[in-house]
Protein backbone atom coordinates (compact mmCIF):
# COMPACT_ATOMS: atom_id res chain seq x y z
CA UNK A 1 0.00 0.00 0.00
CA UNK A 2 1.36 3.23 -0.89
CA UNK A 3 -0.38 6.05 1.33
CA UNK A 4 0.83 8.51 -1.05
CA UNK A 5 -1.01 7.32 -3.75
CA UNK A 6 -4.69 8.42 -1.38
CA UNK A 7 -3.00 11.53 -0.59
CA UNK A 8 -2.32 12.30 -3.90
CA UNK A 9 -5.23 11.43 -5.90
CA UNK A 10 -6.80 13.48 -2.80
CA UNK A 11 -4.87 16.85 -3.37
CA UNK A 12 -5.14 16.39 -6.84
CA UNK A 13 -9.24 15.96 -6.89
CA UNK A 14 -9.87 18.82 -4.07
CA UNK A 15 -7.90 21.11 -5.93
CA UNK A 16 -9.75 20.48 -9.05
CA UNK A 17 -13.27 20.63 -8.07
CA UNK A 18 -12.74 23.44 -5.17
CA UNK A 19 -13.35 21.49 -2.55
CA UNK A 20 -11.61 20.21 0.57
CA UNK A 21 -9.92 16.89 1.26
CA UNK A 22 -12.28 16.38 4.09
CA UNK A 23 -15.15 16.69 1.69
CA UNK A 24 -12.92 14.65 -1.17
CA UNK A 25 -12.77 11.69 2.05
CA UNK A 26 -16.74 11.32 2.29
CA UNK A 27 -17.14 11.30 -1.37
CA UNK A 28 -15.23 8.30 -1.31
CA UNK A 29 -16.73 6.90 1.68
CA UNK A 30 -13.62 6.74 4.24
CA UNK A 31 -13.71 8.86 7.39
CA UNK A 32 -13.43 12.37 7.13
CA UNK A 33 -9.95 12.48 8.54
CA UNK A 34 -8.10 9.99 6.80
CA UNK A 35 -6.48 12.14 4.47
CA UNK A 36 -5.07 14.33 6.88
CA UNK A 37 -3.97 11.25 8.93
CA UNK A 38 -2.00 10.00 6.52
CA UNK A 39 -0.32 13.45 5.41
CA UNK A 40 0.65 13.45 9.36
CA UNK A 41 2.43 9.77 9.01
CA UNK A 42 -0.69 7.79 10.15
CA UNK A 43 -1.57 4.41 8.44
CA UNK A 44 -5.06 2.42 7.61
CA UNK A 45 -6.35 -0.42 7.27
CA UNK A 46 -6.33 -2.48 3.58
CA UNK A 47 -9.78 -2.44 3.19
CA UNK A 48 -10.28 1.23 4.09
CA UNK A 49 -7.30 1.63 1.23
CA UNK A 50 -8.90 -0.54 -1.02
CA UNK A 51 -12.43 1.17 -1.11
CA UNK A 52 -10.77 4.65 -1.38
CA UNK A 53 -8.71 3.75 -4.27
CA UNK A 54 -11.45 2.06 -6.10
CA UNK A 55 -14.15 5.19 -5.01
CA UNK A 56 -11.44 7.62 -6.47
CA UNK A 57 -11.07 5.18 -9.56
CA UNK A 58 -14.93 5.22 -10.38
CA UNK A 59 -15.75 8.73 -9.48
CA UNK A 60 -12.49 10.27 -11.37
CA UNK A 61 -13.57 13.04 -13.76
CA UNK A 62 -13.16 12.59 -17.45
CA UNK A 63 -11.40 16.49 -17.80
CA UNK A 64 -8.67 15.32 -14.89
CA UNK A 65 -5.89 13.23 -16.39
CA UNK A 66 -5.62 10.21 -13.57
CA UNK A 67 -1.54 10.33 -12.50
CA UNK A 68 0.76 8.32 -14.69
CA UNK A 69 2.59 6.94 -11.34
CA UNK A 70 -0.07 5.65 -9.70
CA UNK A 71 -1.75 2.09 -10.58
CA UNK A 72 -5.99 3.00 -11.53
CA UNK A 73 -7.98 -0.43 -10.65
CA UNK A 74 -9.91 -2.14 -13.16
CA UNK A 75 -13.19 -1.44 -13.31
CA UNK A 76 -15.46 -3.16 -11.62
CA UNK A 77 -18.47 -5.53 -13.52
CA UNK A 78 -21.28 -3.19 -11.87
CA UNK A 79 -19.29 0.14 -13.47
CA UNK A 80 -18.16 -1.34 -16.79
Amino acid sequence: MQYSHLTKLASLLAAHVGRSDMTVAKWCGVHARLFLRLKAGAGCRVDTYNAAIIAFSERWPADLAWPADIPRPSKSKDAA
